[in-house]
Order: C-alpha cells, then sequence, then structure tokens
C-alpha cells in the first residue's frame, strides 16, 4: 500500500506513523502537517523525529501544510500530550528537514499521479485535505482510500460533550471533506474508548522491550500517562490514530462496519463539530418529519468494531 499521513503530531500521531512504518507491505510515500494538537513549527520537528526513530529519516519527505483552520480561532491539546507535543522530552533537532512545498500541493500532485494508489491517514484537523478537495476536486475520486480519525459515534466527545477535537478544531473542514466524494472510513473518537486501551500491564510490557522505538513511546506517552491518571483514574493511555492505522492496514483488526450517513454541525454553540452518525435503529426521517425529505445517502463506512487484542499485538510489534 502507498501512503500518505496527514498529522498534527504529537503524542499518538507519532504512534501511529510507527504502526504503518512497521507494516512491510506499505510505503510511506508523504507525512503533512496540519494545524492541529500544539504549535505548527513543532509538529514539524515532532514528525521529523518520528519518522527518524522508525529508520525512515531521510526517506520519507516531510510537507508543511495549513497552520490554522479555515474560519475558526485555532484550539490546541498541549495540556494532553505537553507543550512540545512529546511530553516536554526536549529530543534534538533531526537532520532532515521539511520540504519548501505546500502540503496540499504535495497532496493533490502525489494523488493524481497515481490514480487509485493512494491512501491516506488522515488522524489531524481535516484542514488540508478541505483545501486539498477544493482546488482540485478530481482528488476525491483519485484517492484509493481516506481513513479518517475524528467525530463521535453519537457518543460523549473529548472537547466538548457533544465533539471530538479534530472535528472541533476545524468542522467546516469536516464538513466539506465528508461531501467531497472521497470512499472514507471512519474512526471515532467513541471507539478508540473502548478498542484502543493500552493498560497499565501493556505500558510495562512496552517499556521492558528496551528498544529505540519502544522507549520512545514510553517517553512521549508520559504526559499522556499523567493525563489518564488525573482525568480518568488510572494510568492506561488510549491510542485513536495508532488504532486507525491498524484498522487501515493490518488484516483482522477491523470485526464490524456500517454504512453511515455522516453531517456535520456547524452552527450550533452547544453542539459545534458534533458529527451525527445515521443508524439503522433510528426511523427515516421523511417518516418521522415528512418535512425533513429524504436523507441523503451513506457517505461513508463507519468502523463499528475491532479486535483489541490485535490492535495491542499490533502496537507492541510496531516497538520492536
Amino acid at each position: 500500500m502507498r501512503l500518505i499521513i496527514d498529522t498534527d503530531t504529537a503524542g499518538d500521531d507519532c504512534f501511529s506513523i510507527l504502526v504503518a512504518a512497521a507494516q512491510p507491505d506499505v510505503t510511506i510515500e508523504a507525512v503533512t502537517i496540519c494545524n492541529g494538537n500544539i504549535v505548527f513549527e513543532q509538529q514539524i520537528e515532532n514528525a521529523l523525529k518520528t519518522l527518524e526513530v522508525a529508520g525512515l529519516g531521510g526517506k520519507v519527505p516531510v510537507y508543511p501544510g495549513c497552520p490554522k483552520p479555515l474560519l475558526r480561532e485555532h484550539v490546541n491539546a498541549a495540556y494532553v500530550f505537553g507543550a512540545d507535543g512529546m511530553s516536554n522530552a526536549g529530543f534534538p533537532r533531526t537532520r532532515q528537514r521539511p520540504e519548501k512545498k505546500h502540503a496540499v500541493d504535495a497532496i493533490i500532485e502525489t494523488v493524481l499521479a497515481n490514480p487509485g494508489e493512494i491512501t491516506i491517514i488522515a488522524q489531524a484537523p481535516l484542514t488540508n485535505l478541505a483545501v486539498a478537495a477544493t482546488m482540485e476536486p478530481r482528488i476525491a475520486k483519485a484517492v484509493k482510500h481516506l481513513w479518517i480519525m475524528g467525530g463521535t459515534d453519537n457518543g460523549v466527545g473529548n472537547v466538548t460533550p457533544a465533539a471530538e477535537y479534530n472535528f472541533y478544531v476545524d468542522p467546516e473542514a469536516a464538513a466539506m471533506v465528508f461531501n467531497a466524494g472521497f470512499d472514507i472510513s471512519l474512526v471515532t473518537w467513541t471507539l478508540s474508548l473502548s478498542s484502543s486501551l493500552m493498560t497499565e500491564g501493556d505500558l510495562a510490557e512496552v517499556a521492558a522491550m528496551g528498544t529505540a522505538k519502544s522507549d520512545f513511546f514510553t517517553t512521549v506517552n508520559e504526559s499522556q500517562v499523567q493525563f489518564s491518571r488525573d482525568h480518568y483514574g488510572h494510568a492506561g493511555t488510549v491510542h485513536p490514530d495508532a488504532l486507525t492505522s491498524a484498522c487501515a492496514l493490518v488484516p483482522g483488526v477491523v470485526t464490524e462496519t456500517a454504512e453511515c450517513l455522516v453531517q456535520i454541525e456547524l452552527d450550533s454553540l452547544l453542539t459545534r463539530a458534533y458529527s451525527s452518525v445515521s443508524s439503522p435503529r433510528v426511523p427515516k426521517q421523511e417518516i418521522a418529519d415528512p418535512s425533513l425529505g429524504k436523507a441523503r445517502e451513506a457517505n461513508a463506512r463507519v468502523i463499528k468494531g475491532v479486535d483489541l487484542d490485535a490492535f495491542r499485538r499490533c502496537m507492541k510489534a510496531a516497538l520492536r
């Protein structure tokens, strides 16, 4: 598989890249950087460092993209990942430097030069992809598959009760991408809460490996461990981005899916960026309220179930 990873590199974004890099049949064509978790320039450095740890330093280009959301003020998540997104590890600057080409241009050029061959994993706010699809609408059908980490499956968010972070930061971009015609699979925050937990025992097992990758993981994950202690009462950590990579790249991880209509709320203060996911348990809207008319067709495959043990094995294998 030929892959572009669009990321706001901090914490679990790094681990997602390590999972992808560990798959023997995957070639990472590029890493593109979008606004998100922390200061934009630091996200670039974190991506470069992660590629170095993965053994891909100087082999995978890193393209800086959109440093701000389309319309809103940026909201960061440094309170989860530390100011540098790496638990304030203070890693030295890598030899590899980012490319001068803009990420949006790199996405468009790579996809159109290789129609039907490039899979994209989008684990950041969707600004880069929204701009790319607006500048060149043909990429929606030219991308082999788009995997998105974001939103909730009508569940509780991690910024507000209604909204998950990636969609909350740039809901307009999310709405544009879901309306652009991509072939989409969606891994939600809701799914990650039940299906991406690395327990304290799992984390201790990783730490005991003593490899460069496992040491990197343990160091970068420290802030998330503390966040879990403070907010959830345990020292395990959830890994939605790494789960998305595993779902996309490792056979057998996904166990259940559903074709759904996913729509993003843009206007309400209380439900900004809420992701409405259709369900067969809800009556057809034209029956429940004829004034609503017939609902649109499904626009995404929503991942409903995964093999948690398979995910954990995948994570640990990537860190050896």
